[in-house]
């Protein structure tokens, strides 16, 4: 056998990873709760790779009294590809799994985390844009602010709590599952 390529075992491995991250798809990525006296129950922006849910309307409605855009998938233009750059993720690891080629799985473990930083970096730039970019004639002025990826943010009195969803760990999963071959199969 080749010393450079992958076992069974670690091909099974990556089957697997593929299958998380397109099950991913179906699952909320990231969510944003909102907490108040007036909305004990709470409120919630959740986010899809290729939808917004939640109370959005309530919740845009609400930021308008402090000047920040609307939340709408129409805000979101990564929301109509994203699921395809997902979706070709997925057919990458899958490929590795078939071709069982070292040098392939780096490459995809390389595309993998680049991807990810990506998105931390995106998440981050659009929190910080609606947070900062308020309009100087809305009804109530607040002070410029970025809510956390992860997190607690207070601004006056609505609590809200950021945290990662179910698709989320999904993928973080998977990209455990392509690491580990490197890992099993290093005397290769």
């Amino acid at each position: 056998m080749n010393g450079k390529r992958l076992s069974a075992v670690s091909s099974f491995l990556l089957v697997a990873a593929a299958l998380l991250i397109v099950a991913s798809l179906f699952f909320p990525w990231w969510k944003m709760e909102f907490f108040a006296p007036q909305y004990p129950e709470g409120l919630n922006i959740i986010v899809y790779p290729d939808k917004l849910e939640g109370e959005i309307d309530i919740v845009n409605g609400l930021n308008h009294y402090i000047g920040m855009a609307n939340f709408s998938e129409e805000n979101f233009p990564e929301l109509k590809y994203l699921s395809y750059l997902i979706g070709g993720l997925a057919l990458l690891v899958l490929v590795a799994a078939v071709i069982r080629k070292k040098s392939f799985l780096y490459f995809v473990i390389g595309l993998f985390a680049v991807g990810g930083l990506l998105g931390v970096w995106d998440l981050n730039r659009w929190l910080k844009n609606f947070g900062t970019e308020l309009d100087p004639m809305a009804p109530i002025k607040v002070d410029p602010f970025v809510p956390p990826i992860i997190g607690e943010n207070t601004l006056a009195n609505f609590i809200t709590y950021s945290k990662l969803g179910l698709g989320t760990y999904l993928v973080i999963a998977a990209f455990i599952f392509i690491l580990i071959p490197l890992w099993k199969d290093r005397k290769r």
